[in-house]
């Protein structure tokens, strides 16, 4: 499932126009994963690989005026729908890449990543680059607005054992990258996964 960079734009830049067409009905999805993720007022978030930004206005309401609202994207395309969309009002969107963050050690309180797990290339030290930002007691959700055999379908194949999103790689996966797992759910309506900064 993982792709490489430049291959990770050609392909979300040439969907970005009309991403938020193609999937209208997610707003409630992400803004229940958002609530279940458990921010405070005050906490500074990353939405890592945030797209055209459908969880900022949910986590700045979570995180309240106080808070910080960070989204990166690798995808100018995808900031830019972003800012069409008025989202860059919830927080501040920036191109980077999630495997190498301009971000300091230990800055943040939680990161939140949408469809962003498949597409990592490296998926541990990709992993491990999101829990160096993070305070250690930090959270980490892992989200999709559908599960996994949901999407298998929409994507005309076969869920299989070695899918890297299944509970029993991830959690080792987590656990080696500096993430202690503490819920996974994996249902035909959304797919979200917390988990811990260690210690």
């Amino acid at each position: 499932m993982s792709e490489d960079r430049t291959h990770v734009q050609e392909f979300f830049g040439a969907r970005a126009a009309d991403w938020d067409r193609k999937f209208p009905g997610d707003g409630p999805a992400f803004t229940t994963a958002v609530t279940d993720f458990g921010l405070r007022p005050g906490d500074r978030v990353l939405d890592a690989g945030c797209g055209t930004g459908r969880a900022m206005a949910a986590l700045r309401t979570a995180v309240g005026p106080g808070g910080t609202v960070l989204g990166v994207d690798l995808t100018p395309q995808m900031l830019a729908a972003a800012r069409r969309a008025g989202r860059d009002a919830d927080g501040a969107l920036l191109l980077a890449d999630v495997a190498r963050l301009p971000v300091r050690d230990e800055v943040l309180d939680a990161v939140f990543a949408a469809g962003l797990i498949a597409h990592l290339p490296d998926p541990g030290a990709n992993l491990r680059e999101l829990a160096r930002v993070v305070r250690p007691g930090g959270g980490l959700a892992l989200f999709h607005p559908i599960g996994r055999a949901a999407l298998a379908a929409r994507h005309g194949r076969e869920l299989t054992p070695d899918d890297m999103r299944a509970e029993h790689n991830l959690g080792p996966l987590m656990s080696g990258s500096g993430w202690d797992m503490t819920s996974y759910a994996d249902d035909d309506d959304r797919f979200l996964v917390l988990a811990v900064r260690h210690p």
